[in-house]
């Protein structure tokens, strides 16, 4: 039986001055802490992922091209991080937790005068870095991309082998997944047959064995990115001979899911996709379909009409056709130094499309999801070339190199995984454990 009581007892008394205020501190303690919680990161992140289906996940773009004068059969060259000693990033990393090991010196430095460090994406303890943000902020995985042009020189397919095992021990050793996206840009179509040649490779290999190789609709998921576009060589049955190709090389190891990267307008033929209409038959033979979005639109407004517009009329007619659908999302743009290095193209602004301190990526994320996508591909994890990157990056100016974009750019104090907690809180909205809001997951700092 409950206790008894007196009723003088029963009366509850106020507290004396003294208690007052450390009351009023603990009654604040459950919104404290949920503060402190939306801080740190998504409440899931420790959760390992399924692979066994693409839906439900934001997946986001890996690169995993950037390699240090120093790293094995470099010959003293940068990967993507300079060309001829002028810089080709826009977006510098936060190099605060990175190891001795980890760091390349570079000619850079802080307006302070401090060295500039970055990364090399052979090193196994930085990839490994990278899946454990992923993880602390719950990301379920990545697309490693895979270029087919840097596969037709014998030591480059080496260097991009290790980074693919990098990624293959990074995600399993942190409960995330990952799967492979060939991009066919720079390829003439008598080389497309090379990337039919790399993938047997890596089945022999073992590479869909792996327990965090994302599998989908029964089959390991396997992306080619690019056909279509109308400034690639790639002919509709050059195309869709690759396709033959690559499913009849899986066949052996259990089939094949097979995930196209494809322009905006592959469903009208206009726009940004080349008008042949013989691309509709190789368009609809994917199992998956994810339009490329970057640069199609730059502010709310432009996004929104991109949904009313390419979203909602692209998933019902996916669905109409029994193909998965999986817009593409991205943080802002800009690539000044890229094409510094690219005479023939021309002046690019820094900052071209700004992020707005995360409401421009998360405003897409509310319009893909509310028009009904269930899986999002976050462009890009590291793509620091063009702006695109949403992994930790150098948050001021103060901490960067000058003419560098920072998080601070929009006039907002950052930390350097704002846009993984962005990421994260998305990866929970498609997981369904958090509700779907027009507002930013998490306050600005400061505001």
């Amino acid at each position: 039986m409950p206790p008894q009581h007196s009723a003088e007892e029963s009366v509850p008394k106020p507290p004396t001055p003294a208690l007052r205020p450390v009351r009023a501190r603990l009654r604040r303690l459950p919104a404290l802490l949920a503060a402190l919680a939306g801080l740190s990161g998504p409440g899931h992140a420790a959760d390992p992922v399924s692979a066994n289906m693409l839906s439900h996940k934001f997946i986001m773009g890996y690169q995993g091209w950037f390699s240090c004068p120093g790293d094995p059969g470099a010959d003293g060259a940068w990967g993507h991080w300079f060309d001829g000693g002028s810089p080709t990033v826009d977006m510098l990393p936060d190099m605060s937790e990175a190891a001795p090991g980890e760091r390349c010196p570079t000619p850079l430095v802080t307006p302070g005068r401090q060295p500039i460090e970055v990364f090399s994406s052979r090193n196994p303890a930085t990839v490994d870095r990278h899946f454990r943000w992923m993880r602390e902020h719950g990301i379920d995985g990545v697309a490693l991309m895979r270029f087919g042009s840097v596969l037709q020189d014998p030591a480059s397919r080496t260097a991009f082998d290790a980074v693919l095992q990098n990624v293959r021990h990074g995600a399993e050793a942190n409960g995330r997944v990952f799967f492979v996206f060939y991009d066919i840009s720079g390829l003439a179509v008598p080389e497309l047959g090379g990337i039919a040649e790399d993938w047997a490779r890596l089945l022999a290999a073992g590479v869909t064995r792996s327990p965090a190789y994302l599998h989908h609709r029964g089959h390991p998921l396997l992306g080619v990115w690019g056909f279509g576009l109308p400034d690639r060589d790639a002919t509709p049955a050059a195309a869709a001979a690759l396709l033959a190709r690559l499913r009849a090389e899986s066949a052996a190891a259990g089939g094949v899911t097979l995930l196209g990267g494809v322009p905006a307008g592959w469903r009208t033929g206009s726009g940004d996709a080349s008008p042949d209409a013989g691309w509709r038959a190789v368009y609809r033979s994917f199992a998956v379909l994810s339009p490329w979005s970057v640069g199609r639109y730059g502010d709310d407004a432009s996004a929104d009409a991109f949904r009313r517009d390419v979203i909602v009329p692209d998933l019902a007619e996916t669905k109409r056709l029994g193909i998965d659908y999986m817009p593409v999302v991205f943080p802002g743009f800009s690539w000044t130094h890229l094409m510094g290095v690219r005479h023939e193209a021309g002046p690019s602004p820094l900052n071209e499309i700004p992020r707005r301190c995360g409401r421009f990526l998360w405003r897409q994320v509310f319009d893909a999801v509310s028009a009904g996508a269930d899986t999002l591909f976050g462009a890009m994890f590291d793509e620091v070339d063009e702006g695109t990157a949403m992994f930790k990056t150098a948050p001021t100016a103060a901490q960067s190199a000058a003419g560098f974009l920072t998080l601070d750019a929009d006039r907002c104090r950052l930390p350097s995984d704002w846009y993984l907690r962005l990421a994260g809180a998305a990866a929970e909205v498609l997981h369904g454990g958090r509700a779907l809001s027009a507002d930013l997951p998490y306050p600005i700092p400061g505001e």
